[in-house]
């Protein structure tokens, strides 16, 4: 019974050993908060933009006839 533990709790140190040591996780997680922060930049350029934009549309159909 000792060693059938012995042999999991090996097993399990490897292979959080090996995904430790796996940096494809970590690439996803960067490109994840780049992500959010490009979509967070771009929300808040419409928001802002969004009540030039509109007057900008409504003079231009004012003045067409």
């Amino acid at each position: 019974m000792l060693k059938l533990f012995l042999f999991a709790q090996t097993l399990a140190v490897d292979a959080v050993g090996a995904l430790r040591r796996r940096e494809e996780g970590q690439t996803m997680a960067e490109y994840g908060v780049v992500l959010a922060v490009i979509t967070l930049a771009v929300i808040a350029a419409i928001t802002l933009l969004a009540g030039n934009v509109s007057n900008a549309l409504n003079s231009v159909a004012n003045i067409l006839p």
